[in-house]
Formats: structure tokens, C-alpha cells, sequence
């Protein structure tokens, strides 16, 4: 979900009042997101959320982000829309790199929401593609050193449960659409992403509209997949 800042900016004319507005805006566009997911039966989506480089932004936007983050995710708590079409919210990344109220939070959405099955929301919150498959590796590091498992053992499928949609049936996406113009992953879901789908749209998150991923549907029913075939 890629474009807020710029989208803000445009809209706005003044970078000082426009990054909270922004981000909030791109909040807003999730939240109707869930309902044309819902209307559209799609059962698993993964959000980029926030990733490990973002950190790295001026610390007054950071703050602004973690607020809206603890705001949308104290609001999910208590969404209908979630209990109802019983929504399993997980948040993917390393959260330990969160502030501690919103960790809390997060724990607070994923223990009410775990028994869920009916749809899947992953919130790829403090992520990173190479940050995940290096976490991988060091949890598999210490499986060997702890002789749980052997090297010889080591395969696609057993690297797969170390990663952080592990807890996902079917890890890989069908599609991945990236908003705003820029056409790269900047980290996405690096190992899981091999024969995804890939879909660039010229248009900022905030103006994401319910016709957008109709078209991206379309799109994607028109492609043939070969998985390297």
C-alpha cells in the first residue's frame, strides 16, 4: 500500500501538515478494503503495513504511524465486521521492534481472533523479506545446535515452517498489487512472491477504489499461470 505521503502532499501542498493526514487516509482505504474483500469472498490478504527500512524515516512521522497503528488496531478489537465473518488477524514481522503498547495491542487482536477461520488478515507490521528469511535461518540454526533437526533434513517445505506466515495453509500469493506507480517489492514476501502475480497500478493507496480490485481480479483471471512449467 504505497503512496500516502505523496498522495497527502498533492492534496495538501505542505509536507508539514500532510504526512499524519496521509497515513491516516491510506488507514481509512483498509477499512474499506475489509468489506470489499468480504463482498468478493477473497479469503487471505497480506498488508505491507509498515517495513524494517521505514524505520529509518524521520522520527516524528514514525510516532505518527505507531498512533494510528494502535488506534486501527483497538478498533478491530471491537469490529463487527471481523467477528462476524470470524476474521483471524495476525500480524507478521519483527514486533518485538514495536512500542510496547502497541505490541499489547496486537496480542490483544490476535488472541481474540485466533480461533477464526473464515478469513485471514495479515498485517505485515515492522517486516522485511530478508528479514524474515535471515529469522528463519537463525531458528533453523538453533533447531540443528539443539538436535531437533539435521541438516541433511533441510528442504523448501521445512524452510517454509520457519517463516513468519508459517501459520498460513497456502503461504504463497496468487497476486500481489503494489499502488502509488512503483513497479518493485521492496521486500514483499521475497521467498514467498517466486510465481505470484505482480500488479502495479498508478494510483496512491488513499485513492484505492472497490473498481480497482475488480480490475485487479480481471487481471489476474486473464493471466495463465505456468509455475515454471
Amino acid at each position: 500500500m504505497d503512496g500516502n505521503r505523496r498522495w497527502a502532499n498533492e492534496k495538501e501542498k505542505s509536507p508539514w501538515l500532510s504526512d499524519k493526514w496521509g497515513h491516516k487516509q491510506g488507514a481509512d482505504t483498509v477499512e474499506q478494503l475489509l468489506d470489499w474483500c468480504s463482498m468478493l469472498d477473497v479469503k487471505c490478504v497480506t498488508l505491507y503495513s509498515f517495513s524494517t527500512e521505514n524505520f529509518s524515516r524521520k522520527s516524528e512521522e514514525i510516532e505518527k504511524i505507531m498512533q494510528i497503528a494502535e488506534e486501527r488496531f483497538k478498533k478491530l478489537l471491537v469490529d463487527k465486521r471481523v467477528h462476524k465473518n470470524k476474521v483471524h488477524v495476525k500480524v507478521i514481522g519483527r514486533t518485538n521492534l514495536l512500542p510496547p503498547k502497541l505490541q499489547q495491542i496486537i496480542a490483544e487482536v490476535e488472541r481474540v481472533t485466533k480461533d477464526y477461520d473464515n478469513y485471514m488478515w495479515n498485517f505485515a507490521f515492522a517486516y522485511g523479506g530478508r528479514a524474515e528469511i535471515v529469522d528463519a535461518t537463525k531458528k533453523i540454526a538453533n533447531e540443528i545446535k539443539e538436535n531437533r533437526l539435521q541438516i541433511e533434513d533441510i528442504n523448501e517445505d521445512i524452510f517454509e515452517k520457519y517463516l513468519y506466515t508459517s501459520h498460513m495453509q497456502k503461504q504463497d500469493p496468487d497476486i500481489i498489487i503494489r499502488t502509488s506507480g512503483e513497479e518493485r517489492l521492496s521486500g514483499f514476501l521475497l521467498w514467498q512472491a517466486a510465481y505470484s502475480e505482480l500488479l502495479f497500478l498508478d494510483v496512491y493507496w488513499p485513492d484505492f477504489r472497490f473498481i480497482d480490485i475488480l480490475r485487479a481480479i480481471r487481471t489476474y483471471q486473464q493471466r495463465m499461470r505456468r509455475f515454471g512449467k
